[in-house]
């Protein structure tokens, strides 16, 4: 406890890690106090009717990834997510498109017209999701006439514009926070929606479990706290893990994607999990349809409920395939077989070029696999938690997107903090050995 809180001073006496921190805090708490403004024309103390709908489900998702402002009816109701998939259409667009291929390929210059690109798909997207939204507060989520104060041209217009503006003002906070504060903008405002809604959540099971005859109690709690940290735990150790590739080369270099430490083992590092959330976000838009088709046929009614076997059973599915979908497009076992040729470099019993290069196909397909599962097993978590009594608000912290992201998103923050620490010759916060720690003057 003592070395964890003599890192936190150490971080205060490094000027700029300081300042960075400062700054990101300030952004998220400006991200925070926009998220609980209501749009002007809705009374929001006649919102009960939406925050029921938006308790479970997939409403429930979006509302925990924007902190709460869906349910709010907020002028960032929509967040980050129109910007989420921007990107990932982008990503796509540029497996098919040569202008995106040539972009990817420019360096810096490339990226900032890449980022253009996104910027204005965002708002495109938002002004589609923008109507969207209004129209179902209106018409499909039983709130009362009385809660809308100004209703026509008047309420589409000024909500439409608070909404877009909201977005927007949320992709620049993450921007600014990527460039100038400490951790990735876009993934901290996400995580910091779904940790809004934490106490609630928790409070909430508490009550269900210490009032309700056969509850189970404190030591219920208890018992659920400790299976939460368990699955923390795995979850760790799904965005942690890698395969390592052993790598030799004629002349010592260092070249993208390969470590390369005076010292070291070389090994290019193939992650379990390659796609981090990607998967699951593609499975839930797909999930739309079986649910539409649900509500359409009764036949199909059992598509409809999300902790039902078929509904999990198709998702889990689906997240398996778009694993391998995601991770085949995204890591360039061909790029990666020429790098190493160019470098002089081999891995040891295959030649270069396409024999390594089917290589490493191959052993990315073996690790994929148990990760997609592994991946799979955790999106389904929280519906199999619900079966146990859990409610549904504390059961998404028990796997799925929403733990995935916090996991991550700490791992990284983390390691850039470190990062800081050491070339300052200070302490990490995850020490694994002794540092000598530097003394001020």
């Amino acid at each position: 406890m003592m070395n964890f809180i003599n890192t936190l001073r150490d971080i205060f006496k490094i000027e700029e890690l300081k300042d960075k921190l400062l700054l990101t805090i300030g952004l998220i708490a400006v991200y925070r106090f926009m998220s609980a403004v209501p749009l002007p024309g809705i009374d929001p103390t006649q919102l009960a009717a939406l925050k029921d709908q938006a308790g479970g489900g997939l409403l429930g998702l979006l509302n925990a990834f924007t902190g709460g402002a869906f349910a709010r009816a907020s002028v960032m109701a929509l967040g980050i997510m129109p910007y989420i998939s921007a990107s990932i259409v982008v990503q796509l667009m540029g497996i098919a498109i040569p202008y995106l291929q040539k972009l990817q390929k420019d360096g810096e210059s490339g990226r900032k017209k890449i980022t253009q690109i996104t910027r204005w798909l965002t708002i495109l997207i938002t002004l589609v999701q923008g109507p969207t939204y209004i129209t179902a507060i209106k018409t499909q989520f039983g709130l009362p006439e009385s809660a809308f104060l100004v209703g026509g041209a008047t309420f589409w217009v000024s909500s439409m514009i608070l909404l877009t503006a909201g977005t927007i003002f949320a992709m620049w906070l993450g921007e600014r926070i990527t460039d100038k504060g400490v951790g990735n903008g876009i993934s901290l405002l996400i995580t910091v929606g779904i940790i809004a809604n934490f106490p609630a959540a928790f409070l909430q099971e508490f009550i269900s479990k210490t009032t309700n005859a056969g509850g189970g109690g404190i030591m219920m709690i208890l018992i659920e706290v400790l299976v939460w940290f368990v699955v923390i735990l795995l979850t760790v150790l799904l965005v942690t893990a890698v395969r390592k590739v052993a790598v030799q080369y004629a002349r010592r270099t260092a070249i993208a994607n390969i470590k390369d430490v005076e010292g070291a083992r070389q090994y290019i590092p193939l992650k379990l999990n390659a796609a981090g959330v990607m998967p699951i976000i593609f499975a839930q838009a797909i999930m739309f349809l079986p649910m539409t088709l649900g509500q359409k046929f009764p036949a199909l009614v059992s598509l409809t409920d999300i902790n039902g076997l078929w509904y999990n059973l198709i998702f889990a599915v689906l997240i398996i395939i778009f694993s391998f979908f995601y991770t085949a497009i995204t890591i360039p076992t061909n790029k990666m077989a020429e790098d190493l040729k160019r470098s002089n470099g081999f891995i040891p019993g295959y030649k270069p070029g396409e024999e390594t290069a089917n290589h490493l196909d191959s052993v990315l397909s073996k690790i994929t696999f148990p990760g997609s599962l592994f991946l799979a097993a955790l999106s389904i978590l929280p519906a199999i938690i619900v079966q146990f009594g859990v409610t549904q608000s504390w059961a998404l912290f028990y796997g799925g997107t929403s733990l995935i992201i916090m996991v991550g998103v700490a791992i990284d923050t983390i390691q850039q903090i470190n990062s800081y620490l050491l070339n300052s010759r200070y302490d990490g916060l995850m020490k694994t050995g002794n540092t000598n720690r530097k003394s001020l003057k």
